[in-house]
């Protein structure tokens, strides 16, 4: 479901800043073409073209992403060294501790290096370890591993974290254990560019790296490296890779994919390139697959018998396996990936449904009062172009969403911390085009530690350093941040009519799917529709609207979700520019074609 965030008021009531004569002011945003396409071309090859993919072998790749199109592993700096570590270990029956981040992507990354190892060598030593949130906190904790190590453990392996672990990293090696890093988050820069000095550095980006593609998620560095561990693994004597995988390692790292795919989509990383190949072809295994944990968790979201789609790990599975970290301990979530079967599984599958319940609620909460206290202060105003709060009451694992929320609504990045005996400790969301990550770098003297990419980061710093660090962040911000970069912005792939807009073309469409960053869902602007009903007020409380509009003759449903509120600004008759995606819709054994609205221009 679309949710339209608001443009702030301040905004709204000045003039606009100067945009490109086909830029078109709606309701809500500014549309603007992502590039000129051929009128009389067929749909979907217009699409196409707005997003570059202008030859038929261009097309076809995209529309038919092919397992043959991922990356040698090997290629990757330190992971056949990596690798090579890890079988090694596996076969000698070393203690190895797999280290997870909390989140959809290390719990994913977790499970898969935990099955490839256990694929390969079904008694290895292998376990899996992930942090409390609160307790704890982001990355590798030193106190952790040195209890790790007392337990035994001769290999850590870090999994969608670590890459700024310097002193962790260095008290792993004096206490004579091991440790693999593998990770994808923004390298050490400036004055702390030093990286951790352990056994291997695995990381698409590593200095000096010729790896063709940058943008793994942590799940997918797992599964390079899970790929390679089994391609070494079958190697013939005195070779160093196998051409082929048996059977059952071959069908192991297929089931992979589905669970590489959940950290691909979860954490937003761009949908191009491998990743829409592992999110394309992971997909199309989770309804299949052979894990128990991961069916009960898509037969405990309400999806069963389904074909899982990108929307469905953003909205239903995705928030399940966090709300197990943000509410209470990880550990259940990595669990369920990976050992749990029969009721165990089913139980925790429940039990992640329910804290995903408590953690919308305590969502909406802290929302509300931190909109509230955003406006008091000022921090939704042209001149301050950046929110920073901090509060002693809210929850530490629920801050990061509340963020992404605030950044929706007000278009500008947002930071909520909980405050607690004198530390502020929380998370940041950021818009398109200011790097989170170089604003907290730019005011890293105020923090005591911080990390994260440019969309995302997280950070601790005393409550005595807050309003200084406010200042410099906003500061900061002020000087990178355009009002007009503070007004939502769409960009349509290409103007259609409705009589085009067919099942047919609307299937075609959806073959480039799965949408996400840099793949966008589908955007259309429908010219002069007519209104042709009176908008009906959908939902229990009257949230959603529906209403029908027709060009060249031709009639469409449209929904608008979220705007029961602009009913009377949508009269009958009007004649109206439409920003909308459309979606096939299935009732009563009909299926028929609708529009969801996102903007409307011209009333």
């Amino acid at each position: 479901m679309h949710t339209h965030a608001a443009i702030p008021s301040e905004i709204e009531a000045k003039p606009l800043p100067h945009a490109a004569t086909d830029t078109i002011r709606g309701l809500c945003s500014l549309w603007t073409p992502r590039a000129n396409s051929a009128a009389n071309a067929p749909l979907v090859q217009r699409v196409l073209a707005a997003r570059g993919v202008l030859t038929g072998e261009a097309a076809d790749a995209f529309l038919n992403p092919k397992m043959t199109m991922l990356h040698d592993p090997a290629r990757m700096p330190g992971l056949d060294r990596a690798a090579a570590r890890l079988l090694a270990a596996a076969r000698t029956g070393e203690k190895i501790v797999i280290y997870g981040d909390y989140d959809v992507d290390g719990i994913s990354a977790s499970a898969i290096l935990f099955h490839a190892l256990r694929a390969i060598e079904p008694q290895a030593n292998v376990h899996t370890y992930v942090p409390h949130r609160l307790e704890e906190g982001y990355g590798l904790n030193t106190d952790s591993l040195h209890e790790l190590i007392k337990q035994g453990a001769q290999l850590i392996v870090s999994v969608d974290c670590g890459i700024t672990a310097v002193a962790p990293a260095a008290a792993v090696k004096a206490a004579g254990a091991d440790l693999i890093i593998t990770d994808h988050h923004n390298l050490p820069v400036g004055d702390n560019c030093t990286l951790p000095d352990a056994y291997a550095l695995v990381h698409p980006r590593l200095p000096g790296s010729a790896y063709p593609f940058g943008d793994l998620c942590g799940a997918g560095v797992a599964f390079k490296l899970a790929w390679r561990v089994m391609t070494l693994a079958s190697a013939p004597p005195g070779t160093t890779t196998a051409t082929k995988l048996p059977d059952h390692l071959r069908e192991t790292l297929l089931e992979l994919l589905g669970l590489t795919s959940l950290g691909v989509i979860a954490d937003v990383v761009p949908l191009v390139d491998e990743n829409r190949v592992i999110a394309r072809w992971g997909l199309s295994r989770i309804k299949y697959s052979k894990l128990e944990g991961l069916r009960a968790l898509v037969e405990a979201s309400d999806l069963a018998g389904e074909n899982v789609k990108a929307e469905d790990v953003g909205f239903k599975l995705g928030p399940r396996l966090n709300a197990c970290g943000r509410m209470g301990h990880a550990r259940e979530a990595v669990e369920l990936l990976t050992t749990a079967t029969g009721p165990r599984a089913i139980a925790i599958a429940e039990q992640l449904s329910r804290q995903n319940d408590q953690r919308r609620a305590t969502e909406r909460a802290i929302f509300q009062q931190a909109c509230d206290l955003a406006e008091a202060a000022g921090m939704t105003r042209d001149d301050r172009r950046a929110i920073v709060l901090a509060h002693e009451d809210w929850h530490p694992g629920v801050v990061g969403i509340v963020c992404s929320r605030l950044v929706e609504k007000y278009h500008r990045p947002a930071i909520l911390m909980r405050e607690h005996d004198g530390i502020c400790h929380g998370s940041g969301r950021s818009i398109d085009g200011y790097s989170l990550h170089a604003g907290l770098h730019a005011c890293c003297h105020h923090l005591t530690k911080f990390g994260g990419h440019d969309m995302a980061a997280g950070l601790t710093l005393s409550r005595e350093a807050l309003d200084a660090f406010a200042a410099d962040f906003t500061a900061h911000a002020n000087a990178a941040i355009t009002v007009s970069d503070m007004i939502a912005k769409h960009r349509y792939d290409t103007t259609a009519s409705i009589d085009e807009i067919s099942v047919a073309s609307v299937a075609q469409l959806e073959k480039l799917a799965p949408f996400g960053r840099d793949n966008p869902g589908i955007r259309l602007r429908v010219q002069n529709a007519k209104v042709t009903t009176r908008p009906q007020l959908l939902g229990s409380t009257g949230k959603h609207l529906a209403f029908a509009v027709s060009t060249r003759g031709a009639a469409m449903r449209c929904v608008a979700w979220n705007w029961g509120d602009r009913v009377m600004q949508i009269p009958q008759g009007a004649t109206l520019d439409l920003l909308a995606t459309p979606k096939i819709s299935t009732w009563n054994g009909r299926t028929n074609v609708e529009l969801e609205v996102i903007d409307v221009a011209g009333v």
